[in-house]
């Protein structure tokens, strides 16, 4: 394509933009999570569930005494539901996705093969809205929790109390610091954190279970509360399936447990189009996470629910959004609380690191390739940017509350699994398995009731989904809008009959007419050259090559163009091409005809009838309409060199 003497850029814009030359293209990095390893550098699947797991095991800083706010006494059957769900429900969904999408694009690309043109656009458009809820929520919800552990330690209370909302926004901008800095090493500082986190767990359930069983009146204390409250067991099931969407953030991870597929090392034999070694492990990994996360799930609702006083799980109770830490602290001492308290924050904290990595991995695969983001948008840093100016705000709408947080947050979560289930429950009936097309299609039943409850409960966080995603469409269109007139075309490449005809043309003049293609019978051709001499006064003997486009799926932004020269009833010469947009298509072969031959070329076109707005929606829609203007419209922008810059006539 043609090129074009800049000034240099500055240093600052040669920063934030490092890398962005590499992204987008077929391989390259888009993310954090977006870089594949070959097989033997990748790593083994177990440290890699660490780096997921500080997103899905940090959960339990605030999972237990969500449950508890939610269920009551109930809190226990209620997470029994949940963990029956998640091993019945989510486990075999996305160990279907990570077989369907093994290079990291999880159930959102799934879907996207499915559907087409702009509705399926927009339907992507809508769970990367979703998307974002969970992703950003993650980190401002995960933040506002560490700040809660470090305002509500013993030692730091009074110097910390009412600074939440800072410490909380100090958090978010120090997790944009990182990435801005470079997010390098990240399993490794994950496997720390999730051994020492998850240890340190173990020590608190096994103490409070110890408390629990040699204080046997707790139990009973429970059991006849339970059966005053509830009176029999079926009872207490429906109330415990009535609150189930509260709990739904026990089910975070899934997600982000596909988006690190690309680092986990394969077998020796693995290839990027069949990664069998890279499949098994992830399959291993979220098995494994979510068998972890079920066993502590269970015991740790137990505990805080018999060992916990109600009142200290509501809002401004030492339990509220740290139950486990309230019990380090109670039955543990001050000194091991403490420590409790640092690695809660520092998982919690690290939790949005995962979080954003799933952003900076999810957001450049897509917005860009649509056409619906800045070029820079590539880029990680400038995105680090974006996303951290979001959680801010976020934070502040808030006020870094916790439980007000939780809603938007499961919502994000259940709108994603369901799409996951039924992506998975469509591969499933594409690939004739009756049996796992019947359970896929129970599963995403429950998911999708378990997501209508939840909104119809909190409606907060379909508003807050609802807020990104009409953000993220009017921000997509707005950026398509301003790159309308951009050079989509990556690459051109033209068959041997094609260069022939090019070749032929540059001894003399390179003279193309644009032909919309209807019968392509001899008339058709023969009128068309008539015009066109009639149009701008050319003598006969000038000859000419025609240039027809055919419009595949207009709401593509990017791709390469193929070129094919045919010669029709045995005279005329055409070259015919397939693009999502007409005027992009030939600017692009007439900047390549005159970089390969040093000629410039001349385009003939006809003017279109009806009104010029209504034909610029056609082509900014539908890839055609006024294309004249908008062809000499793309060679401009191109091509800022007048002289060098191909001619388009029109009559």
């Amino acid at each position: 394509m043609a090129t074009t003497e800049h000034p240099p850029p500055s240093r600052l814009r040669t920063w934030m933009l490092e890398g962005l030359s590499d992204m987008g293209k077929q391989g390259g990095h888009t993310g954090p999570h977006a870089q594949p390893e070959p097989p033997h550098k990748g790593q083994r699947w177990w440290r890699v569930m660490c780096l997921t797991g500080v997103d899905y095991f940090s959960t339990l800083g605030y999972q237990p005494g969500i449950a508890a706010l939610a269920a009551g006494l109930l809190s226990p059957v209620a997470t029994i539901v949940l963990v029956i769900v998640t091993l019945a429900g989510a486990l075999p969904v996305y160990r279907r996705v990570a077989e369907e999408s093994p290079h990291g694009e999880g159930s959102i690309a799934m879907l996207e093969r499915l559907l087409s043109f702009w509705k399926g656009k927009l339907f992507v458009l809508t769970l990367l809205g979703f998307a974002a809820t969970d992703f950003l929520i993650t980190i401002t919800l995960s933040a506002a929790d560490a700040s809660t552990h470090l305002v509500e330690n013993p030692h730091l209370e009074s110097a910390l109390h009412d600074k939440q909302l800072l410490i909380t926004l100090i958090l978010v901008a120090l997790l944009g610091a990182v990435f801005l800095k470079g997010f390098l090493e990240a399993i490794g500082v994950a496997v720390v954190l999730v051994g020492i986190y998850l240890a340190l767990n173990v020590v608190v359930v096994i103490v409070g279970v110890w408390h629990v069983a040699t204080a046997g009146h707790v139990i009973t204390d429970w059991s006849s509360a339970l059966t005053a409250e509830h009176g029999n067991v079926f009872a207490m099931v429906g109330v415990a399936l009535l609150v189930f969407p509260k709990l739904a953030l026990g089910l975070s991870g899934f997600e982000t447990g596909v988006a690190v597929m690309p680092h986990v090392r394969g077998d020796e034999g693995d290839t990027e189009e069949h990664p069998r070694g890279r499949i098994r492990d992830t399959k291993r990994l979220l098995t494994a996470a979510a068998l972890i996360m079920s066993v502590f799930l269970i015991t740790t609702s137990f505990i805080t629910t018999l060992l916990i006083p109600e009142k200290e799980f509501e809002s401004g109770g030492q339990a509220n959004g740290r139950a486990l830490a309230y019990l380090a602290h109670e039955y543990l001492g001050s000194a091991f609380g403490t420590v409790y308290d640092v690695s809660t924050i520092a998982i919690l904290w690290f939790a949005g690191a995962s979080a954003m990595a799933g952003l900076l991995n999810l957001m450049p695969r897509y917005l860009p390739r649509y056409g619906m983001a800045p070029h820079w948008a590539r880029a990680v840093r400038p995105m680090v940017i974006v996303f951290t100016l979001i959680g801010f705000l976020v934070t502040w709408i808030f006020d870094a509350d916790v439980d007000a947080q939780g809603g938007a947050y499961a919502t994000g979560v259940l709108v994603l699994i369901s799409s996951a289930a039924i992506a998975v429950t469509i591969a499933a009936h594409k690939a004739g398995q009756r049996n796992w097309t019947i359970a896929f299609a129970v599963i995403s039943a429950v998911f999708l009731y378990t997501t209508v409850l939840n909104v119809i409960e909190r409606p907060d966080g379909v508003k807050i989904g609802t807020c990104f995603i009409a953000g993220i469409i009017l921000v997509s269109l707005l950026s398509r809008l301003a790159r309308a007139f951009e050079l989509r075309v990556t690459s051109v490449t033209l068959d041997d009959l094609a260069e022939r005809f090019i070749r032929d043309m540059a001894s003399r003049k390179i003279r193309f007419i644009a032909n919309e293609p209807d019968a392509r019978d001899k008339a058709e051709y023969r009128d068309k050259i008539e015009q066109i001499r009639t149009d701008n006064d050319m003598p006969e003997q000038e000859d000419f090559v025609f240039v027809e486009v055919t419009v595949t799926d207009p709401s593509e932004f990017e791709a390469s163009l193929t070129v094919r020269g045919e010669v029709l009833h045995n005279r005329y010469r055409v070259l015919t091409l397939e693009s999502s947009s007409v005027p992009n298509a030939i600017a692009a072969l007439l900047l390549h005809v005159r970089d390969t031959t040093g000629c410039t070329p001349h385009i003939y076109f006809e003017w279109t009838e009806g009104s010029p707005f209504a034909n610029f929606l056609r082509f900014f829609l539908f890839g055609q309409g006024e294309v004249a203007p908008v062809t000499r419209e793309v060679l401009r922008e191109a091509e800022p060199d007048r002289p060098r810059r191909p001619r388009v006539h029109t009559g």
